[in-house]
């Protein structure tokens, strides 16, 4: 089943449940996805790019989280936990580190980096194989680490 079918059934079913919290998560992605596709003209987004809005709002809600918990917002914190349990959902399964450092080695030997002048080639390769599956801080710090091994 396609994310975006997934998305409509879900948003059924928050419907008829009266989960407010899913249902403005699940709006929310739509409407992140309708802003998408308008402002690149396109018919429909594809599930990696649905992936790759899902995961940019969920990296926003955990940034967010430790300005609410330096405001005492207790509220604000278990709101954004909830909506991030929620967004979690709909992205593939985290990598193990072990798996990382695999794909970095991958990534290495396919783009035949040598060092720090080819780490954009180095994630223009990892970055669709990653996404939201791993944060991209996590994905840059792994490979300059890689590369700056082998300079």
């Amino acid at each position: 089943m396609l994310l975006r079918e997934r998305l409509n059934d879900d948003l059924k079913c928050a419907l008829r449940a009266k989960d407010a919290t899913r249902l403005a998560v699940i709006r929310g992605i739509k409407a992140a996805v309708l802003e998408a596709e308008t402002k690149d003209r396109r018919t429909s987004l594809e599930d990696g790019d649905i992936v790759g809005l899902i995961a940019k709002e969920v990296k926003e809600r955990r940034d967010v989280i430790g300005e609410f918990e330096r405001a005492g917002r207790r509220d604000l914190v278990d709101k954004a936990r909830a909506e991030i349990a929620i967004l979690t959902e709909y992205l593939p399964q985290p990598l193990s580190e072990s798996e990382l450092s695999r794909l970095v080695d991958q990534a290495l030997q396919e783009t035949g980096a040598r060092g720090m002048a080819d780490m954009k080639s180095v994630m223009a390769w990892l970055t669709p194989r990653v996404q939201g599956r791993v944060e991209g801080a996590a994905v840059a710090v792994k490979v300059k680490a890689a590369l700056s091994r082998g300079s």
